[in-house]
């Protein structure tokens, strides 16, 4: 099974928010940037471990500079066979599915696995339209996979159950809580992730049909009021002509 992963940077939770050129930019000083959880812990896992099944190959792939690279390294650590950097900005969602369907449609893959979103972002849009591009069936949101010849067997929670669905493949499948547990790369994979392949591919022209116009942050949260316990019809007031609660 020729199975391809994309991943893309995010920066870690811990990190402090600020922007940049007039609030249009993330600004990216001093912040720590990891493989983002989703597409690292799940859909790379998962194909790892259905390449660890019934063989077969994983390639992961990212659109960006060369500042990506140190991901991309975390994720050949993890397991993944070779690597994909295709040098672009990530200017929008968009151009972002363009050039990875550029690049898988002429690579025969068997499955290709996403996380459900990045955590930066929060879009989910980005496998979707890689699906429309490469004419692939698509399944979101799954949090369990199971391949059987040409057949992907997936679940995904909704309201009040679970959802089974079965797609041919190739195929395009988000990845949800659920799909697998985190790995934690050993020395053997760190020491072999400096020799597997990286390949670096030049863009296809493509320009960006969304701009970001600007970033704000959320609003400060107010401060807290307490009430003495005696005083339970001033708490009732207050939920019901401040919070609009009651």
């Amino acid at each position: 099974m020729k199975l391809l992963v994309c991943i893309s940077k995010a920066p870690d939770t811990t990190s402090k928010i600020a922007f940049a050129n007039g609030n249009t930019s993330f600004d990216e000083a001093g912040v720590t940037f990891i493989v983002n959880p989703y597409d690292e812990w799940y859909a790379l896992v998962r194909a790892l471990e259905l390449k660890e099944a019934q063989g077969g190959s994983v390639t992961v792939i990212s659109v960006g500079g060369s500042d990506y690279e140190q991901i991309i390294r975390k994720a050949l650590a993890i397991g993944a066979d070779d690597a994909v950097r295709i040098d672009a900005p990530e200017t929008d969602a968009l151009s972002v599915a363009k050039h990875i369907a550029d690049y898988a449609k002429e690579q025969g893959f068997d499955l290709i696995l996403t996380g459900k979103e990045t955590i930066n972002y929060n879009g989910s849009i980005v496998p979707g339209m890689l699906a429309e591009l490469l004419s692939f069936p698509y399944v979101t949101l799954a949090s369990k996979l199971h391949v059987n010849g040409n057949v992907a067997t997936c679940e995904r929670e909704i309201a009040g159950g679970v959802e089974v669905l079965e797609v041919t493949l190739p195929a395009v499948i988000s990845a949800a809580k659920g799909m697998a547990e985190q790995r934690i790369p050993n020395m053997k994979g760190i020491m072999s992730a400096r020799t597997k392949p990286l390949q670096v591919i030049t863009p296809v022209a493509f320009a960006a049909n969304t701009s970001v116009q600007n970033f704000e942050m959320p609003p400060a949260k107010s401060a807290c009021k307490f009430i003495a316990p005696e005083q339970a019809a001033d708490l009732i007031q207050l939920l019901h002509t401040e919070a609009k609660v009651i």
